[in-house]
């Protein structure tokens, strides 16, 4: 069938499937049957809304002012006249049911495909407990968390040595960690943000000794993906007595490595600006339409293999593929031991182009591919960029490049683990489940 799985599937997940395809046939024929030959008419009015809504939306972020508050009405008032047509016709209810049965749809497909492929986790290897963890821990990171959860004194009573930031005094945290592996430290560990965790882990790689996540920060990306329990810092210590090793990519931005991503264009723009930590909607708004227009910063190009992007609005590298699909804004990884960078690249000119953002990966503007270097230039002499959530500036041209395992991490033995992702709702693997029983016999 040239689907990459075997045939073969227990009757609970066949029947999810048989229910998936028999939910979404049900979905779709709802309106045709309630309302006939007038379904067209209302699926093409559907469709119109849908497209007027979402450029509508581009309008409104890429303008300012009277067009800007027009856009908003515009969006609104598209999708009220859909309504309003529905309603009419007397076929809401029909919606409703079109909308309830796709929904069955998916959870079932989901569930029947939930068990397939899915995630590999990486390897566990039993090494030496620590002798001298040295850890640098920000007591404002987090609105407070290594006070709240008590994180000095808990890795002080298992034998840790603990410099605490300033915020009044800023310190070179990379500085900070080669002074104590030269005192003799064998383990590095940050209680903070995802940017001081970068800039640790980049030393403990040079230095191949192993490093210790502690989600003390505000988003956690990076102890998300590596399943630790980011409700209770504190857990993470567990490590240090009961602790495996996880072997985890780096990526790497010119000399400076990151865990997560780095951002180019749009969002690197607005998180240069000093007013986007005190009010992000605002500085987002006032600053979007000159980015987006390309009226502020540099015209980028994005060159990856045979792949070239020319000015794109905006570009993320990430350590390892996050999930296009994630509502949660694109911060879930299912692997940090791929060995490869995540590309995503959106190029957005005109409403029209907004509107064609719909076709999910098959839009042309958008551009979603994974590589092992990626190369970003521009027609000035430096590019800003976002790295892990700071604002930095590179001289162009800016390379990127993936760091295969570089970086050893030592994790608590019993922890969360890293939550399975949905699958994609492959309607093709799903039409094998439910009617192939077994090898050449459906």
């Amino acid at each position: 069938m040239g689907s990459g799985f075997g045939m073969h599937s227990d009757p609970a997940r066949r029947w999810a499937a048989r229910l998936a395809i028999t939910a979404l046939a049900a979905g779709l024929l709802v309106l045709p049957a309630a309302a006939g030959v007038q379904s067209i008419g209302l699926v093409l009015v559907g469709l119109a809304g849908l497209v007027v809504t979402v450029a509508a939306a581009w309008w409104a972020v890429s303008r300012r002012g009277l067009v800007r508050g027009l856009s908003v009405l515009l969006a609104a008032a598209a999708q009220a006249a859909v309504i309003a047509v529905v309603a009419v016709a007397g076929l809401l209810w029909a919606v409703f049911a079109m909308l309830a049965l796709w929904a069955v749809a998916a959870g079932a497909g989901w569930a029947a495909l939930g068990a397939e492929g899915g995630h590999t986790a990486p390897s566990e290897y039993v090494t030496p407990r620590p002798r001298r963890p040295f850890f640098i821990m920000n007591p404002r990171s987090g609105g407070g968390k290594v006070g709240r959860f008590a994180l000095e004194e808990k890795a002080k009573a298992l034998g840790a040595e603990i410099v605490l930031l300033d915020p009044a005094a800023p310190q070179d945290v990379a500085a900070l960690a080669r002074r104590a592996l030269a005192d003799g430290a064998d383990l590095l560990g940050v209680a903070g943000g995802d940017g001081t965790q970068a800039l640790v882990a980049g030393v403990a790689a040079e230095h191949d000794v192993p490093f210790l996540v502690i989600p003390a920060g505000t988003r956690n990306h990076f102890a998300l993906d590596l399943g630790l329990d980011r409700n209770d810092p504190a857990t993470s210590l567990e490590a240090l007595s009961d602790g495996v090793e996880l072997r985890v990519d780096l990526g790497r931005i010119g000399e400076r490595d990151f865990v997560n991503n780095v951002s180019f264009g749009a969002y690197a723009t607005v998180v240069q600006s000093p007013a986007y930590r005190d009010d992000k909607i605002q500085t987002i708004l006032r600053l979007l339409p000159d980015v987006l227009t390309r009226q502020v910063g540099p015209r980028l190009t994005l060159r990856c293999g045979d792949v070239v992007v020319d000015s794109p609005q905006a570009v993320m590298v990430s350590n390892n593929t996050y999930q296009v699909g994630d509502p949660a804004g694109l911060g879930r990884r299912e692997r940090l031991d791929a060995g490869v960078l995540g590309v995503l690249s959106v190029k957005v000119d005109s409403a029209v182009q907004a509107a064609a953002l719909l076709a999910g990966e098959r839009s042309p503007g958008l551009t979603v591919l994974t590589a092992g270097e990626v190369v970003v230039d521009a027609d000035a002499a430096e590019v800003q960029a976002g790295v892990d959530g700071e604002a930095l500036t590179f001289p162009a041209p800016v390379h990127c490049v993936i760091r295969p395992r570089a970086l050893r991490v030592r994790v608590p033995r019993h922890r969360p683990g890293v939550p399975r992702l949905r699958p994609r709702l492959d309607w093709r693997r799903l039409r094998e489940l439910a009617f192939t029983r077994g090898p050449g016999h459906p």
